[in-house]
């Protein structure tokens, strides 16, 4: 009896053990990460002082992927944004449902339409104002989205320390930041975007609202977004900032597969970054000014998602001593390479 057991039992492994590797090994296959990154080098001219630099914007690399099919992860570090070393996004998230996305880390906030863009799907060599002065927050916190099945209106919000990337350890608060975001696509074609955002620097309380239309008709497509941000008891003046900026884009015939023509006006008032002077009051970082950028982007061959971006950016201050040495008229020319 004890033989037709032993007997009977090693038939059914051998039966069931292929199956169960099999099982196994598809779903370890979602473990897997996705390994991706982005280099941008450049060189930028300034076309008044004679001046030039050589610059290695980012050089960034991800890793992210899913543990079965609900369970998300992502980090991501910076090994060059302008020569330092910094860490972007780690946090991991549940997908309960296809609609619903929550996750718990360090991440950029749900805020502005330009200020998200990647590096890698930005429209133009250097960021809006908007999005690298006004709106661009990365903070760690507690997230959540819902789509709408149809994926035409999409609620995002979160709640955040307000510390910071590197200011973890010991910040304790009784008041978080937070950070909301509507998206409505209501035509194909059409996207509109509201959001809200309140954050806690030194200088006190500062509330920001955000919203944008964007526009894609055929080959054109055409984006403009205006911010506003208020500081609490009138600590620093109100700024205002805004972003228009067009694209065509052409297909070619041979090794390159399409250029692009592209034009942006952007522009914002003195502005105040949170920070205070010895005296504890708000310190102006930003002068006011106004800028006129115009470029082409030419992609390179096919199955590879590489472009060279060329642009002239014209300066325009109220107070042209206030300006910053990497904020006057040039000529920029990059090579960006994502895989």
């Amino acid at each position: 009896m004890l033989r037709h057991l032993l007997l009977s039992a090693s038939l059914l492994a051998l039966t069931t053990t292929p199956a169960a590797a099999q099982q196994r090994d598809s779903t370890q296959t979602n473990w897997l990460p996705k390994i991706s990154g982005t280099v941008r080098a450049k060189v930028e001219c300034q076309t008044e002082e004679g001046e030039s630099r050589f610059e290695v914007r980012n050089a960034r690399v991800a890793l992210d992927g899913m543990l079965g099919h609900w369970v998300e992860y992502k980090g991501e570090i910076d090994l060059s944004d302008e020569g330092k070393i910094k860490m972007l996004d780690a946090y991991a998230g549940i997908l309960p449902t296809d609609d619903w996305k929550v996750r718990l880390g360090q991440m950029r906030v749900p805020f502005s339409t330009d200020a998200p863009r990647s590096p890698h799907v930005q429209w133009f060599a250097n960021r809006s104002f908007i999005a690298k002065q006004v709106g661009n927050v990365r903070d760690v916190g507690i997230y959540a989205g819902y789509t709408l099945p149809g994926g035409k209106l999409k609620a995002e919000g979160g709640v955040y320390n307000g510390s910071g990337l590197t200011n973890q350890a010991d910040y304790w608060t009784k008041e978080f930041n937070f950070s909301a975001r509507l998206t409505w696509k209501p035509l194909k074609a059409l996207m509109l975007q509201g959001s809200v955002q309140k954050i806690s620097p030194p200088v006190g309380k500062v509330y920001l609202y955000d919203g944008s239309v964007t526009l894609t008709l055929g080959r054109w497509q055409l984006e403009g977004e205006y911010l506003r941000k208020e500081y609490a008891h009138n600590h620093a003046p109100s700024v205002n900032a805004w972003n228009a900026m067009a694209r065509y884009t052409q297909p070619l015939r041979g090794v390159l597969p399409q250029i692009a023509a592209l034009c942006r006006f952007d522009g914002m008032g003195k502005h105040c970054d949170g920070s205070v002077n010895e005296l504890g009051e708000a310190k102006i970082t930003d002068a006011a000014r106004k800028r006129l950028t115009a470029g082409v982007t030419l992609a390179l061959p096919p199955k590879t998602h590489a472009e060279v971006r060329l642009n002239y950016e014209k300066y325009f201050y109220t107070h042209p001593e206030l300006a910053k040495r990497s904020e006057r008229d040039k000529v920029v020319l990059e090579l960006m390479v994502h895989f």
